[in-house]
């Protein structure tokens, strides 16, 4: 099957034609990532005024590109949620609009089960598995007992993951997308100094659950922040030393949490996906402690531009789970959990 998939839940317009659920036959992106660094973070209306402006050159473009006409798509994906809602109707108007106009099927993607299906676009994985899935909103642990059946088991009481990072990046004076900002900080640090005196926490690392919390940690990082400032010490090399310990201390709680998941479940695959994934200090360690708790599984990490939004992932998720809809049922949700159906 050939399936075209729209992405916009947040700031990213993006258009791709997938084939079988596995070949990336063309994928076109539009980035307003320069436009939100000038503000340090995504003001949501400037973000859907500008994918009104690219969604369809985007689709053009993926469409030409992938040598298949019109009517030789099968179907149409699109993000219907979570997401930013003036983003996301954008997607889904479009979709809809098109569906309409070419009579194609459509169906709705859970923005969240795309980044896991992610893992998909190379070969796919051998359930049950637990995947983790980090971005800038969610951080959430779920266990994929089949393509069918999915049991959300642990998330963030509080703040995501990739929200930390933006706003540790702009405590420290980094810049925005803070995620990349911080870890080109602390790579600076770790090639000039190992050790560090800065200990920030490791929130709920030793709780019996699965959940997160991250708020205390940036609470943590401003108290140190104001410290440096009021002693004279804010300066690249303290800097860098912050987002050190920014990194590894969310890091540690990911990997920890998710490899415990991972023996309580008794699973021999593990899923990591979203725009957290592409960090290579996340992955670093994933591999580090699989091999200390001599845990003998399959760890599944998607190459890093389909750990951030993309459209392919909406394509793959479509295409092994495919359930159409008529396209005037189609509506955007939001608030969309990762456990619920679209």
């Amino acid at each position: 099957m050939v399936i075209l998939g729209i992405e916009t839940s947040c700031d990213e317009t993006a258009a791709s034609v997938v084939r079988d659920g596995k070949e990336i036959l063309s994928n076109a992106i539009a980035s307003s990532v320069e436009m939100h660094a000038k503000t340090g973070g995504i003001i949501p209306e400037q973000a859907a005024r500008e994918q009104v402006r690219s969604i369809i050159p985007v689709i053009s473009e993926a469409t030409v590109n992938s040598k298949y006409e019109i009517k030789n798509i099968d179907a149409i994906a699109v993000t219907c949620g979570p997401g930013l809602i003036g983003s996301l109707l954008v997607g889904v108007e479009t979709a809809r609009t098109l569906a309409w106009v070419w009579n194609k099927p459509i169906v709705p993607v859970n923005h969240l089960l795309g980044h896991i299906y992610a893992n998909w676009l190379q070969t796919p994985p051998i359930l049950p598995a637990i995947a983790l899935v980090v971005s800038g909103g969610h951080t959430d642990i779920v266990l994929l007992k089949d393509r069918k059946e999915i049991e959300w088991i642990g998330g963030t009481r509080d703040d995501a993951a990739g929200e930390t990072f933006d706003k540790a990046a702009r405590l420290l004076e980094l810049g925005y997308p803070g995620g990349p900002a911080i870890s080109a900080a602390a790579e600076k640090f770790q090639t000039t100094n190992p050790k560090t005196q800065i200990k920030l926490p490791r929130p709920l690392l030793y709780d019996k659950t699965f959940d997160f919390s991250f708020s205390g940690l940036k609470t943590a990082v401003l108290r140190e922040v104001n410290h440096l400032k009021e002693i004279n010490q804010f300066n690249s090399e303290t800097t860098n030393q912050v987002a050190h310990e920014v990194q590894e201390a969310i890091t540690d709680v990911l990997v920890i949490k998710t490899l415990k998941a991972v023996r309580e479940y008794c699973v021999n695959t593990v899923l990591v996906s979203g725009g957290v994934a592409a960090n290579s200090r996340l992955r670093e360690k994933f591999a580090l402690e699989i091999e200390n708790w001599k845990l003998e599984i399959d760890l599944r990490v998607p190459p890093p531009h389909l750990c951030t939004d993309n459209a392919d992932m909406v394509a793959a998720a479509a295409e092994f789970n495919y359930h159409p809809i008529p396209w005037q049922e189609v509506t955007t949700n939001p608030g969309l959990q990762i456990a619920e159906a679209v």
